[in-house]
């Protein structure tokens, strides 16, 4: 009878075998030694641009929006895009974390942990613009149901508070649930570190002592707090989705949105999860564990959603076409003929066409045009929401109120600025965290290499 872990169907999840200690050691010692120039040039290059975006925040505070390029037609441009772009970016990591989990995929061990981080980062970017986008920042907490002296309440039917609600449950949930994974590896740090560190690393790792006990309670953790996340990935973005479906304008109105604003989040979430790792196992030489099967994996991930995202695309021309609705056609022949209609070509080169070279194993396992296509697609997913947002704004009803819009320097340099503070985030946590989760790759260690086990021991 042949053994379901040695089949050679099934590849290691990790290059080379070894040693326990030399997991720990390799995935650790970056964090305790001194970061290498790539980090440093790097790190430079990401503070300098969220460094040119508070200063371009702060000026538009102090200013007002008025410094953007909206006008009365178009009074959503690159703001909601980028609010929208930034949180379908956060999908993929509880996706890869909690559903994968769940499922019992060994292969997200590796990815996991910089996954789960990437989805925090993203959503505080996220979270930028519709405060920003207020006029009136310093007013934001007006958002939150709270008794209060004015005797006013937030108006519950609106789907801009239940993204209130659905953003911050999230971010909530998948704060823990990072944070609980880290505490083994935390206890792990804790055990070689001295001085202050030993302090610091004894506090965040809350008395971890490796016993059944405290093992058998962290799987129970996990598992229950994936379960209440594997939802909220589907949630969050339905609920960001409902801004635009719950509307009459022609483009937005439409039952598809939901499933279509679901698809498209995981497939840019992918997207940028390969982008960031591609960095992150050159970088910091994490090629044995963040090997090619993980690369190929995801890439699989990122075909299946991509033709998902095309019959979308698709699927809302048809139910213009079907619904007779004269406004309705006009706006999907206006985005495909339109004067934007360089940027809905964008977006369908990006998307449709592009995910279908990974159907090819010589490109799926060449790290570098996997980096490109992930980048073109990360582009792509931007100018999906930019299409969707300002082709259906910018001309309404009326032709008399028909315009353009066209972003300012200013909302260029913030959405800058949002990378800056999302690449800043990610490069603190490679140097701070292990970015690899020390426990659960080693319970990997022997997968598909029974014979390979043997010999060594």
């Amino acid at each position: 009878m042949s053994d379901a872990h040695t089949s050679r169907l099934r590849t290691p999840l990790i290059s080379k075998f070894k040693a326990y200690k030399d997991i720990t050691d390799e995935i650790l010692n970056p964090i305790e030694g001194k970061p290498t120039s790539l980090w440093y040039a790097g790190f430079a290059l990401s503070s300098t641009a969220l460094l040119v975006g508070i200063i371009t925040v702060a000026y538009q505070i102090l200013t007002g929006i008025g410094t953007w390029g909206l006008n009365k037609t178009v009074g959503w441009g690159w703001d909601i895009t980028n609010f929208v772009f930034w949180v379908g970016i956060g999908h993929a990591g509880t996706l890869i974390s909690a559903i994968l989990l769940l499922f019992r995929q060994k292969w997200r061990t590796s990815i996991n942990r910089s996954a789960e981080a990437m989805t925090i980062f993203a959503v505080m970017c996220a979270g930028i613009f519709p405060v920003i986008h207020m006029g009136r920042p310093w007013l934001a907490h007006w958002v939150f149901p709270y008794p209060n002296v004015r005797e006013i309440w937030v108006n519950f039917r609106s789907p801009l508070l239940w993204d209130v609600f659905a953003i911050s449950t999230y971010f909530t949930v998948s704060a823990v649930f990072w944070y609980i994974g880290l505490i083994p590896d935390l206890a792990s740090m804790r055990d070689r570190a001295t001085g202050f560190k030993h302090k610091i690393y004894s506090f965040f790792s809350w008395g971890w002592n490796g016993s059944n006990r405290s093992w058998h309670r962290y799987e129970i953790l996990c598992l229950i707090l994936a379960g209440l996340a594997a939802p909220l990935v589907v949630s969050v973005h339905t609920i960001v989705s409902f801004d635009f479906a719950t509307s009459v304008i022609p483009g937005w109105h439409t039952t598809i949105f939901p499933p279509y604003f679901v698809t498209g989040a995981v497939f840019s979430g992918f997207a940028m999860v390969l982008t960031l790792l591609i960095i992150a196992r050159k970088v910091m030489n994490f090629e044995n564990y963040i090997t090619v099967g993980h690369i190929e994996a995801m890439c699989k991930v990122i075909i299946l959603t991509g033709m998902i995202v095309g019959l979308a695309y698709s699927t809302e021309f048809f139910i213009a076409w079907y619904s007779g609705n004269p406004y309705e056609k006009y706006v999907f022949m206006n985005r495909a003929l339109g004067p934007y209609s360089w940027a809905y070509w964008t977006m369908v080169s990006c998307n449709v066409i592009s995910p279908h070279f990974l159907w090819f194993k010589k490109i799926r396992t060449n790290m570098a045009l996997v980096f490109i296509i992930s980048i073109i697609i990360n582009i792509g997913m931007w100018f999906e929401r930019f299409v969707i947002i300002v082709t259906s704004l910018h001309r309404d009803f009326l032709p008399s109120s028909w315009a353009m819009y066209s972003p300012t320097h200013i909302e260029i340099l913030t959405f800058i600025g949002s990378f800056g503070l999302f690449f800043t985030c990610f490069l603190l946590f490679v140097r701070f965290l292990p970015a690899i989760n020390v426990a659960e790759v080693k319970t990997v260690l022997k997968f598909a290499r029974k014979n390979e086990v043997k010999e060594k021991l």
